[in-house]
């Protein structure tokens, strides 16, 4: 496989994102539905949204490591939330998740007025190999 980022401009690097991500000659393709802060046993989180992002992050690792696909290639995150001004002020998780993990995706955050139940934040993530 084979992935080439498209930055136009210089200033989506301080925000842990890319313009646009190329990828070729590709073995596969996953796709990951939007994990959430939800446990083993089916739970949904009621705690804040830093906590909650924490969880939905090693909720999408557990699912990408499960396929036998790598975190440094997921090309697509998105990021739903009902908080975007609270999402953003707990960024950093995100952020040094994203640079620990040397990951390159392009991404979109969108403000919901729900997720399920009492969830404040969800990650949907495109993975290649």
């Amino acid at each position: 496989m084979e992935k080439r980022t498209i930055n136009p401009w210089k200033w989506q690097g301080a925000r842990s994102y890319v313009q646009a991500v190329e990828v070729s000659n590709v073995k596969g393709t996953l796709y990951v539905s939007g994990q959430t802060a939800i446990d083993d046993n089916g739970v949904s989180s009621d705690a804040d949204i830093r906590t909650q992002l924490i969880q939905a992050i090693e909720n999408l690792e557990k699912v990408i490591k499960e396929a036998d696909y790598e975190l440094t290639n997921i090309v697509r995150l998105n990021i739903y939330t009902t908080e975007s001004t609270t999402l953003f002020e707990n960024f950093d998780v995100l952020q040094n998740w994203i640079q620990k993990n040397e990951i390159k995706q392009s991404s979109t955050v969108l403000e919901v007025k729900t997720l399920f139940e009492t969830l404040k934040v969800e990650l949907e993530a495109t993975v290649v190999k």
